[in-house]
Protein backbone atom coordinates (compact mmCIF):
# COMPACT_ATOMS: atom_id res chain seq x y z
CA UNK A 1 0.00 0.00 0.00
CA UNK A 2 1.52 3.37 -1.15
CA UNK A 3 -1.64 5.28 -0.16
CA UNK A 4 -4.44 4.98 1.93
CA UNK A 5 -7.83 5.03 0.30
CA UNK A 6 -10.31 5.61 2.26
CA UNK A 7 -14.27 4.50 2.78
CA UNK A 8 -16.40 6.17 5.33
CA UNK A 9 -19.40 3.84 6.52
CA UNK A 10 -21.68 6.69 8.43
CA UNK A 11 -21.41 10.15 7.14
CA UNK A 12 -23.24 11.76 9.58
CA UNK A 13 -22.14 14.99 11.90
CA UNK A 14 -18.89 13.69 13.18
CA UNK A 15 -17.28 13.15 9.84
CA UNK A 16 -18.36 16.94 8.57
CA UNK A 17 -15.60 18.52 10.15
CA UNK A 18 -14.08 17.12 12.87
CA UNK A 19 -12.76 14.25 10.80
CA UNK A 20 -14.20 14.16 7.13
CA UNK A 21 -11.91 16.55 5.60
CA UNK A 22 -8.90 15.64 7.20
CA UNK A 23 -8.32 12.17 5.15
CA UNK A 24 -7.63 14.74 2.17
CA UNK A 25 -5.20 17.51 4.06
CA UNK A 26 -3.04 14.13 5.42
CA UNK A 27 -0.18 13.17 3.49
CA UNK A 28 -0.51 9.52 1.36
CA UNK A 29 -4.11 9.33 2.41
CA UNK A 30 -7.27 10.36 -0.04
CA UNK A 31 -11.10 9.80 0.90
CA UNK A 32 -12.60 7.97 -2.14
CA UNK A 33 -16.36 7.06 -0.71
CA UNK A 34 -18.74 7.93 2.06
CA UNK A 35 -21.54 5.67 2.91
CA UNK A 36 -25.27 6.25 4.74
CA UNK A 37 -28.06 4.19 4.49
CA UNK A 38 -30.04 7.33 3.56
CA UNK A 39 -28.88 7.26 -0.11
CA UNK A 40 -29.97 11.23 -0.42
CA UNK A 41 -27.72 12.28 2.29
CA UNK A 42 -24.80 9.96 0.91
CA UNK A 43 -25.24 11.69 -2.01
CA UNK A 44 -25.45 15.11 -0.57
CA UNK A 45 -22.06 14.48 1.69
CA UNK A 46 -20.02 13.21 -1.58
CA UNK A 47 -21.05 16.20 -3.83
CA UNK A 48 -20.38 18.76 -0.89
CA UNK A 49 -17.03 17.06 -0.14
CA UNK A 50 -15.95 16.57 -3.33
CA UNK A 51 -16.02 12.56 -2.61
CA UNK A 52 -15.67 10.61 -6.03
CA UNK A 53 -18.31 7.69 -4.78
CA UNK A 54 -21.01 7.03 -2.42
CA UNK A 55 -22.93 4.03 -1.22
CA UNK A 56 -26.38 3.34 0.80
CA UNK A 57 -25.12 -0.16 1.05
CA UNK A 58 -22.09 -0.82 3.90
CA UNK A 59 -21.22 -4.11 1.95
CA UNK A 60 -20.77 -1.87 -1.14
CA UNK A 61 -18.35 0.58 -0.01
CA UNK A 62 -16.52 -2.15 1.87
CA UNK A 63 -16.14 -4.22 -1.12
CA UNK A 64 -14.97 -1.81 -3.13
CA UNK A 65 -11.65 -2.68 -4.82
CA UNK A 66 -10.72 1.14 -4.65
CA UNK A 67 -11.12 1.82 -0.93
CA UNK A 68 -8.35 0.05 1.04
CA UNK A 69 -9.43 1.22 4.27
CA UNK A 70 -12.32 1.95 5.88
CA UNK A 71 -13.08 4.40 8.38
CA UNK A 72 -16.27 3.26 10.38
CA UNK A 73 -18.40 6.44 12.16
CA UNK A 74 -21.64 4.99 12.64
CA UNK A 75 -23.17 4.56 16.98
CA UNK A 76 -21.68 2.81 18.77
CA UNK A 77 -24.50 -0.66 17.69
CA UNK A 78 -23.39 -1.09 14.70
CA UNK A 79 -19.53 -0.81 15.57
CA UNK A 80 -18.66 -4.59 16.00
CA UNK A 81 -20.79 -5.63 12.99
CA UNK A 82 -18.99 -3.51 10.38
CA UNK A 83 -15.68 -3.83 11.75
CA UNK A 84 -15.67 -7.48 11.52
CA UNK A 85 -16.56 -7.16 7.48
CA UNK A 86 -14.01 -4.98 6.63
CA UNK A 87 -11.28 -7.46 8.83
CA UNK A 88 -13.06 -10.09 7.29
CA UNK A 89 -12.60 -8.41 3.55
CA UNK A 90 -8.90 -7.73 4.35
CA UNK A 91 -9.18 -4.04 4.96
CA UNK A 92 -8.05 -1.64 7.78
CA UNK A 93 -10.30 -0.77 9.88
CA UNK A 94 -10.06 2.87 12.19
CA UNK A 95 -13.13 3.06 14.22
CA UNK A 96 -14.67 5.42 16.28
CA UNK A 97 -15.22 5.59 19.88
CA UNK A 98 -16.89 3.88 22.02
CA UNK A 99 -14.91 1.18 20.24
CA UNK A 100 -18.64 -1.04 20.37
CA UNK A 101 -21.29 -1.34 22.27
CA UNK A 102 -19.88 -3.74 25.13
CA UNK A 103 -16.75 -4.66 26.35
CA UNK A 104 -17.22 -8.36 24.44
CA UNK A 105 -18.08 -6.83 21.19
CA UNK A 106 -14.80 -4.97 21.44
CA UNK A 107 -12.91 -7.54 22.27
CA UNK A 108 -14.46 -9.69 19.15
CA UNK A 109 -13.29 -7.18 17.03
CA UNK A 110 -10.16 -6.75 18.20
CA UNK A 111 -9.45 -10.56 18.44
CA UNK A 112 -10.27 -10.83 14.96
CA UNK A 113 -7.77 -8.24 13.68
CA UNK A 114 -5.10 -10.11 15.49
CA UNK A 115 -6.30 -13.24 14.30
CA UNK A 116 -6.21 -11.58 10.14
CA UNK A 117 -3.52 -9.55 11.10
CA UNK A 118 -5.60 -6.51 10.49
CA UNK A 119 -4.64 -2.93 11.61
CA UNK A 120 -6.97 -1.82 13.29
CA UNK A 121 -6.82 1.83 15.37
CA UNK A 122 -9.36 3.65 17.92
CA UNK A 123 -10.44 6.97 17.14
CA UNK A 124 -9.21 8.04 20.46
CA UNK A 125 -7.66 10.75 19.12
CA UNK A 126 -6.66 13.58 22.32
CA UNK A 127 -3.83 11.38 22.15
CA UNK A 128 -2.56 12.80 19.26
CA UNK A 129 -3.32 15.99 20.14
CA UNK A 130 -0.50 18.60 21.03
CA UNK A 131 -2.20 19.62 24.28
CA UNK A 132 -2.42 16.06 25.64
CA UNK A 133 0.89 15.14 24.25
CA UNK A 134 2.11 18.38 26.13
CA UNK A 135 0.55 16.67 29.76
CA UNK A 136 1.91 13.27 28.98
CA UNK A 137 5.47 14.74 28.67
CA UNK A 138 5.16 17.16 31.66
CA UNK A 139 4.12 13.52 33.69
CA UNK A 140 7.44 11.66 31.74
CA UNK A 141 9.22 14.22 32.65
CA UNK A 142 8.59 14.61 36.34
CA UNK A 143 7.35 18.21 36.33
CA UNK A 144 5.01 17.88 39.20
CA UNK A 145 7.27 14.79 40.78
CA UNK A 146 5.79 11.38 41.08
CA UNK A 147 1.79 11.46 40.18
CA UNK A 148 -0.06 10.71 43.62
CA UNK A 149 -3.86 10.79 41.94
CA UNK A 150 -6.09 12.16 39.56
CA UNK A 151 -9.52 13.72 39.87
CA UNK A 152 -12.08 14.59 37.05
CA UNK A 153 -15.53 16.02 36.98
CA UNK A 154 -17.88 16.73 34.53
CA UNK A 155 -21.25 18.45 34.75
CA UNK A 156 -23.85 19.48 32.59
CA UNK A 157 -27.59 20.95 32.07
CA UNK A 158 -29.63 17.66 31.14
CA UNK A 159 -30.99 17.63 27.88
CA UNK A 160 -34.04 19.85 26.68
CA UNK A 161 -37.21 17.87 25.15
CA UNK A 162 -36.28 19.42 22.13
CA UNK A 163 -33.09 18.44 22.10
CA UNK A 164 -34.54 14.71 22.97
CA UNK A 165 -36.72 15.08 20.29
CA UNK A 166 -33.87 15.18 17.82
CA UNK A 167 -31.87 12.11 16.11
CA UNK A 168 -28.40 13.87 16.85
CA UNK A 169 -29.30 13.79 19.94
CA UNK A 170 -31.84 11.14 21.20
CA UNK A 171 -29.50 8.10 19.77
CA UNK A 172 -26.68 9.13 22.27
CA UNK A 173 -28.82 8.35 25.44
CA UNK A 174 -30.61 5.35 24.08
CA UNK A 175 -28.52 2.07 25.43
CA UNK A 176 -29.80 -0.12 22.86
CA UNK A 177 -27.53 2.42 20.10
CA UNK A 178 -25.05 3.98 22.03
CA UNK A 179 -24.42 1.24 24.68
CA UNK A 180 -25.40 4.03 27.61
CA UNK A 181 -26.03 7.81 27.43
CA UNK A 182 -23.48 10.94 27.64
CA UNK A 183 -21.32 8.97 30.02
CA UNK A 184 -20.84 6.40 26.86
CA UNK A 185 -20.65 9.45 24.36
CA UNK A 186 -18.00 11.45 26.55
CA UNK A 187 -16.30 9.69 28.88
CA UNK A 188 -14.25 7.55 26.54
CA UNK A 189 -12.13 10.10 25.77
CA UNK A 190 -11.71 11.13 29.82
CA UNK A 191 -11.17 7.41 30.14
CA UNK A 192 -8.46 6.81 27.64
CA UNK A 193 -6.28 10.02 28.42
CA UNK A 194 -5.60 8.43 31.72
CA UNK A 195 -5.53 4.71 30.67
CA UNK A 196 -2.71 6.70 27.88
CA UNK A 197 -0.83 8.54 31.09
CA UNK A 198 -0.83 6.42 33.66
CA UNK A 199 -0.76 2.62 32.06
CA UNK A 200 -2.19 -0.21 32.88
CA UNK A 201 -5.60 -0.89 35.81
CA UNK A 202 -5.37 -2.64 38.39
CA UNK A 203 -8.27 -2.02 39.36
CA UNK A 204 -11.90 -0.04 38.74
CA UNK A 205 -15.09 0.63 40.60
CA UNK A 206 -18.19 2.88 40.41
CA UNK A 207 -21.12 3.42 40.73
CA UNK A 208 -24.41 4.85 37.96
CA UNK A 209 -28.03 5.95 38.57
CA UNK A 210 -30.93 7.29 36.56
CA UNK A 211 -31.46 10.76 38.64
CA UNK A 212 -33.60 12.53 36.34
CA UNK A 213 -35.53 9.98 34.29
CA UNK A 214 -35.47 11.74 31.05
CA UNK A 215 -34.39 9.02 29.06
CA UNK A 216 -33.71 5.02 29.60
CA UNK A 217 -30.26 5.78 30.55
CA UNK A 218 -27.70 6.64 33.45
CA UNK A 219 -27.45 9.67 33.80
CA UNK A 220 -25.02 10.39 37.49
CA UNK A 221 -21.73 7.79 37.46
CA UNK A 222 -19.09 8.17 39.84
CA UNK A 223 -15.62 5.99 39.47
CA UNK A 224 -12.36 4.91 41.03
CA UNK A 225 -9.33 3.59 39.50
CA UNK A 226 -6.14 2.24 40.83
CA UNK A 227 -3.30 1.96 38.37
CA UNK A 228 -1.09 -0.48 38.81
CA UNK A 229 1.52 2.47 39.18
CA UNK A 230 0.01 2.49 42.60
CA UNK A 231 -1.23 6.55 41.55
CA UNK A 232 -5.51 6.82 42.33
CA UNK A 233 -8.34 8.26 39.81
CA UNK A 234 -11.41 9.50 41.26
CA UNK A 235 -14.31 10.87 38.80
CA UNK A 236 -17.81 12.19 38.76
CA UNK A 237 -20.24 12.33 35.63
CA UNK A 238 -23.73 13.96 36.04
CA UNK A 239 -25.45 15.11 32.95
CA UNK A 240 -28.70 16.47 34.92
CA UNK A 241 -26.58 19.83 36.58
CA UNK A 242 -27.56 23.31 36.96
CA UNK A 243 -24.26 24.78 34.78
CA UNK A 244 -21.00 23.05 32.75
CA UNK A 245 -18.08 21.92 34.72
CA UNK A 246 -15.27 20.02 32.95
CA UNK A 247 -12.01 19.89 34.97
CA UNK A 248 -9.06 17.08 35.87
CA UNK A 249 -6.22 17.76 38.17
CA UNK A 250 -3.33 16.16 38.09
CA UNK A 251 -1.45 15.91 41.74
CA UNK A 252 1.96 14.99 42.00
CA UNK A 253 4.58 14.75 45.01
CA UNK A 254 5.55 18.60 43.54
CA UNK A 255 2.77 20.32 42.30
CA UNK A 256 -0.04 19.98 40.23
CA UNK A 257 -1.22 20.24 36.39
CA UNK A 258 -4.33 21.77 35.71
CA UNK A 259 -6.82 21.31 32.23
CA UNK A 260 -10.35 20.93 31.17
CA UNK A 261 -10.66 18.31 28.33
CA UNK A 262 -13.33 19.51 26.06
CA UNK A 263 -13.33 23.58 26.54
CA UNK A 264 -9.95 24.81 26.84
CA UNK A 265 -6.64 24.89 25.09
CA UNK A 266 -4.29 25.23 27.95
CA UNK A 267 -2.74 23.22 30.62
CA UNK A 268 -1.99 24.98 33.72
CA UNK A 269 0.98 23.73 36.04
CA UNK A 270 1.82 24.91 39.52
CA UNK A 271 4.68 23.12 40.80
CA UNK A 272 7.32 24.59 43.82
CA UNK A 273 5.55 27.83 44.43
CA UNK A 274 6.02 28.48 40.36
CA UNK A 275 2.73 28.83 37.58
CA UNK A 276 3.51 27.83 33.99
CA UNK A 277 0.71 27.87 31.33
CA UNK A 278 1.22 26.40 28.50
CA UNK A 279 -1.60 27.23 25.70
CA UNK A 280 -2.32 25.41 22.35
CA UNK A 281 -3.76 26.82 18.68
CA UNK A 282 -7.46 25.47 18.62
CA UNK A 283 -7.52 22.57 15.50
CA UNK A 284 -9.89 22.97 12.53
CA UNK A 285 -10.16 18.94 12.52
CA UNK A 286 -9.58 17.81 16.09
CA UNK A 287 -8.92 14.22 14.49
CA UNK A 288 -6.21 15.57 12.07
CA UNK A 289 -3.72 14.32 14.37
CA UNK A 290 -4.70 11.17 15.21
CA UNK A 291 -5.60 10.22 11.22
CA UNK A 292 -2.14 11.23 10.05
CA UNK A 293 -0.67 8.76 13.25
CA UNK A 294 -2.86 6.29 11.64
CA UNK A 295 -2.25 6.88 8.24
CA UNK A 296 1.63 6.49 8.78
CA UNK A 297 0.86 3.56 10.78
CA UNK A 298 -1.35 1.68 7.89
CA UNK A 299 1.84 2.40 5.67
CA UNK A 300 4.09 0.56 7.86
CA UNK A 301 5.35 3.84 8.55
CA UNK A 302 5.13 4.18 12.41
CA UNK A 303 3.66 2.64 15.51
CA UNK A 304 -0.70 2.25 16.48
CA UNK A 305 -1.49 5.59 17.62
CA UNK A 306 -4.16 2.97 19.92
CA UNK A 307 -4.70 -0.40 19.01
CA UNK A 308 -7.80 -2.45 19.60
CA UNK A 309 -6.88 -4.51 23.02
CA UNK A 310 -5.88 -0.41 24.42
CA UNK A 311 -9.96 0.48 23.01
CA UNK A 312 -11.31 -2.80 24.73
CA UNK A 313 -9.54 -1.83 27.92
CA UNK A 314 -11.64 1.83 27.74
CA UNK A 315 -14.59 -0.02 27.20
CA UNK A 316 -13.91 -2.24 30.26
CA UNK A 317 -13.97 0.74 32.35
CA UNK A 318 -16.88 1.61 31.09
CA UNK A 319 -18.62 -1.23 32.03
CA UNK A 320 -16.28 -1.17 35.16
CA UNK A 321 -17.96 2.33 36.61
CA UNK A 322 -21.49 1.13 35.47
CA UNK A 323 -22.49 -2.05 36.06
CA UNK A 324 -21.10 -2.30 39.84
Amino acid sequence: MQQVNWGIIGCGDVTEVKSGPAFNKVPNSKLVAVMRRDAAKAADYAQRHQVPKWYSNADELINDTEVNAIYIATPPGSHEAYALAAINAGKPVYVEKPMALSYNAAKNIAAAAKAKNIPLTVAHYRRAQPLFKKIKALISEGAIGDVRIAHLELYKPALTTAQLATSQQAWRVDPAVAGGGLFHDLAPHQLDLLYYFFGDVQKASGIATNQAGDYKADDLVTGNILFKSGIAFSGSWCFNAAATTDNCEIVGSLGSIYFSVFGGNSITVIAKGVTNTYSFETLQHVQQPMIEATVQYFLGQGPNPCTGEEGAEVMRLLEAFTTG
